[in-house]
């Protein structure tokens, strides 16, 4: 009998409600082995299961499962905040090329509350977001037809672009493309239940989510990347 593809246990969501409570080194040591056991091992099965689904529409953004997967120690030399533990536990598949930049990918992540799974360009770099928007200037026709995909538009939200208020430097503001350029953020996302995490259709939930957004990821990396991509149109 096969045996049921990975997913969390309720164990999991108690450890993330109990590490929002008490973010701190002592009570994370003295549960590590739970994070090990209930966190960081699962999600690694999961990112292994969701690669062998990508082999069929994203092979370009498969990543190993360690690489994927975040660390749950929080960056805190710079911030205010000093709390040392992200209280969610996420992933990130970016474009094989692209790892060390702000590319177009795919990403999921477990928290307390919900389960959120996202895929686009987020946090371009200043020359990646040139390069995009020049690209959606130049093909804007498909760019809309991606965005308006009827699958899509039923499994996620469009992001809200985090938009600027008039045209970037370089663009006329009555290019075809002038509302699609102002956006710094191009993608889709959606929140489950948190106990989503906790059943075994969560690999078939990201999944299919990942699969309807491929075809907008691939048109948002394709003038980050030396390979070339066919236009759909």
């Amino acid at each position: 009998m096969a045996s049921a593809p990975p997913h969390y246990t309720p164990e999991a969501l108690k450890f993330l409600r109990g590490l929002k409570r008490n973010n701190d080194r002592e009570w994370f040591n003295a549960r590590k082995a739970i994070y090990e056991r209930e966190i960081k091992a699962p999600t690694q099965a999961i990112v292994a299961a969701i690669n062998e689904e990508m082999l069929r529409f994203a092979p370009e953004n498969i990543q190993p499962p360690q690489k994927a997967t975040f660390r749950i120690y929080r960056d805190i030399r710079f911030s205010p905040n000093k709390k040392p533990y992200k209280t969610h536990q996420g992933a990130w598949w970016a474009r094989t090329g692209l790892e060390k930049t702000s590319g177009g990918g795919f990403y999921f992540h477990i928290a307390p509350d919900e389960v959120t799974i996202a895929a686009g360009v987020y946090m371009p770099e200043r020359e990646q977001l040139l390069a995009i928007r020049r690209h959606i200037e130049a093909n804007h026709a498909e760019m809309r037809s991606l965005l308006n995909a009827k699958k899509l538009k039923s499994l996620m939200n469009e992001f809200d672009g985090n938009k600027l208020t008039r045209p970037p430097k370089g663009f006329l503001p009555e290019s075809p493309a002038a509302d699609l350029i102002l956006n710094r953020q191009w993608g889709f996302s959606t929140k489950l239940p948190a106990d989503a995490a906790t059943k075994a259709t969560l690999v078939k939930e990201i999944v299919k989510r990942f699969e309807a957004a491929a075809p907008l990821v691939a048109f948002l990396n394709s003038p980050l990347s030396s390979k070339p991509r066919k236009p759909l149109f």
